[in-house]
């Protein structure tokens, strides 16, 4: 059945958190390292999430627009020639309780095939690999769907999945389609989506905004979890230290 209001997906997310204090988590996301290779990577020991997406499916302005920053995610004017792992910690007085992970967008024609197949090699060694990871968010254009890159992501990610990777596909630029269209394609990808999360989202009209941010708030805060303690900047996973980049 279909709603009538296709951005509003009923579930446990909407009573857990007032939507304010979401939003208010989520606009403490500072800055916390990047990286070039997973080696330089720091051992996290909160949850991380991870948004991943084509290149041009408006991750950077997703981000920002969830954090309440104009400037976090770095967009570039080039898309698809930003190569770089960057973390954000998130966490109100100081105190990290989560950290969100902005993966290089893959998937652009300008690049050459050599640093496509690199870059596909380290997200997918990110996916499977990073312990601190507990959900993905999937960013895709709904004017396109899923495409075959985006298919092979969800099935690189799907044993992870089965052992409780959470995972959510967010259907950003919401606001260019119709309400019978946003309806169509809400529908389609949840049929695609494995068990996974589906919301449509439009930084412009701030459709979803709240929805995505209670549940990626929920995914992070499961009952009775301690808070964490500061996540320091640590030492690299492969124990060399850590080399700080601008």
């Amino acid at each position: 059945m279909t709603h009538a209001s296709p951005d509003t997906t009923p579930g446990k997310t909407h009573s857990l958190i007032d939507s304010k204090l979401a939003m208010g988590w989520m606009h403490t996301a500072r800055f916390f390292t990047t990286a070039a290779q997973l080696n330089q990577l720091p051992k996290v020991e909160v949850p991380e999430i991870a948004f991943v997406g084509r290149s041009n499916a408006g991750k950077s302005t997703a981000i920002n627009t969830l954090t309440q920053q104009k400037q976090l995610a770095f967009a570039s004017k080039k898309p698809g020639r930003t190569q770089h792992i960057n973390l954000f910690s998130l966490g109100k007085q100081g105190v990290t309780d989560a950290v969100l992970a902005d993966l290089p967008g893959y998937g652009y024609a300008a690049v050459s095939r050599t640093d496509k197949e690199r870059w596909q090699r380290v997200m997918l060694n990110y996916l499977m690999s990073r312990e601190s990871l507990s959900a993905v968010v999937l960013l895709c254009d709904p004017r396109l769907g899923l495409t075959e890159l985006d298919e092979a992501l969800l099935d690189a990610i799907r044993p992870r999945v089965e052992q409780g990777l959470k995972f959510l596909i967010v259907l950003t630029k919401a606001d260019k389609l119709t309400r019978a269209e946003q309806a169509k394609i809400l529908s389609i990808t949840k049929l695609n989506a494995g068990g996974g999360e589906v919301r449509l989202f439009s930084a412009l009209k701030k459709q979803g905004v709240d929805d995505v941010a209670q549940l990626l708030w929920h995914w992070c805060h499961p009952e009775g979890m301690p808070q964490a303690a500061p996540v320091t900047q640590a030492t690299p996973d492969d124990g060399t230290p850590e080399q700080n980049q601008p």
